[in-house]
């Protein structure tokens, strides 16, 4: 062996423990309280066992106090994360979240682009950070408004929550800088249009009575023909006077379109793109 290889990764009777009980509960992300829960241990003396696992290769460390098991068929590869939701929901244990906005998208199959960003929402605040690489944004929602929520199977044993994917759409029209932007957001619409039902849209953004979804929602459900005249009446009866962007993340210019009190400040050959996306 090379002087500088990483050496074997080698289990002492407790560490041995440890791993098989959290491989067992199909908790390869853990935290100190884990390893105490397993090992009786103090919490000063389960966070030096978890310092030993990270130091034989057997666990990465994701940040302070919380921990991932790297693969054994992974051999002496040290840097390992897992898949970046079930990181994000381990972060957020004990609280209430779902993945959003272009990570729900992600998961629903209404983008065609890989994602770089995990966007997480929850009612407590958490600070975004960076782990390996990767980056994990938290977005603040109000208690009253957590809904439209669903359990999303990454694989036959292990699921997160997502937004549905009427909630997914409202949460791109509601902040589409964490969704790419409205024109993805309307082409993440129209990959999954056959799925989406639009009563259940305008219920929820009702139900959110933010005035810039409603608008940004009709014009969008105006923009792919879609057939739900009751609904369209809804939207514009809730309209008040003032105008909104179309898309917040670009420049305030473009026509006004009296109709939805929109400012289209979105290129419309984008938005014929993304409707034939």
């Amino acid at each position: 062996m090379k002087s500088h290889d990483a050496p074997a990764k080698t289990l002492g009777p407790q560490a041995a423990r440890v791993v098989v009980e959290l491989n067992e509960a199909r908790r390869n992300v853990f935290s100190v309280e884990d390893v105490s829960a397993v090992t009786g241990l103090s919490e000063k003396s389960a966070r030096n066992l978890a310092g030993k696992l990270v130091a034989k290769g057997i666990a990465t460390r994701l940040k302070p106090g919380l921990f991932i098991l790297v693969p054994f068929e992974l051999g002496r590869e040290r840097n390992y994360t897992g898949n970046p939701y079930i990181l994000a929901r381990e972060m957020l244990r004990g609280r209430d979240y779902y993945m959003s906005h272009a990570s729900a998208m992600d998961l629903h199959r209404m983008v065609t682009q890989p994602q770089l960003v995990v966007y997480a929402t929850s009612t407590h605040p958490l600070r975004s950070r960076t782990i390996q690489g990767t980056e994990f944004r938290f977005v603040r929602c109000k208690p009253e408004h957590l809904f439209g929520v669903m359990d999303h199977w990454l694989d036959k044993t292990t699921t997160v929550k997502v937004s549905d994917l009427e909630r997914t759409i409202i949460d791109g029209l509601k902040q589409p800088e964490y969704s790419g932007g409205f024109s993805e957001v309307a082409k993440g619409y129209w990959m999954r249009r056959n799925d989406i039902d639009a009563k259940r849209l305008v219920d929820y953004a009702m139900r959110l009575d933010v005035g810039a979804v409603t608008r940004r929602l009709g014009f969008l459900l105006e923009t792919c023909k879609v057939d739900a005249p009751s609904e369209m009446e809804r939207l514009c009866d809730s309209l008040s006077a003032t105008y909104q962007l179309l898309d917040p993340t670009l420049p305030a210019e473009g026509h006004f379109l009296a109709r939805w009190r929109l400012r289209i400040n979105v290129n419309e050959d984008e938005i014929a793109a993304a409707r034939g996306s």
